[in-house]
């Protein structure tokens, strides 16, 4: 796998969370489900933020992936802090953790039907066809 192939996935969602943070007013005008749908955004983007940052690592270093999403995490609500009409709060960082998480649940529960191998949480069944 290519360098570019291997991060510009993670890049650009990493590019994407910032634009978003940068803006000053994200708010859609639907009240509650504002709130809502805001925080299924955060779930969402961590997992898949996992799921590339895994990916680039060579599906071999969950870990690795977890702490670097965590931190990153944690930067972006501190540059929200710096953001006029927003603000920083580690509840996002907690709801960004249960994103990674789902992700490295997803991830484990597939290598365990795996036999235990690494690899993505989902099937590509043209990259792991067997021939026989």
């Amino acid at each position: 796998m290519g360098l570019v192939n291997r991060y510009a996935p993670p890049l650009a969602i990493i590019a994407l969370i910032f634009a978003l943070s940068s803006t000053p007013d994200l708010s859609t005008g639907l009240g509650t489900w504002d709130l809502v749908l805001r925080k299924i955004a955060h779930v969402t983007i961590y997992a898949l933020l996992w799921l590339a940052l895994t990916r680039a690592a060579g599906w071999r270093r969950p870990i690795a992936a977890t702490i670097f999403a965590l931190l990153y995490a944690g930067s972006d609500e501190l540059h929200q802090s710096f953001v006029a009409g927003r603000h920083g709060t580690p509840v996002d960082v907690a709801i960004d953790a249960i994103g990674i998480g789902l992700a490295a649940l997803a991830w484990m529960l597939a290598a365990r039907r795996r036999g235990g191998r690494p690899g993505p949480p989902w099937p590509l069944r043209a990259a792991t066809s067997q021939t026989g």
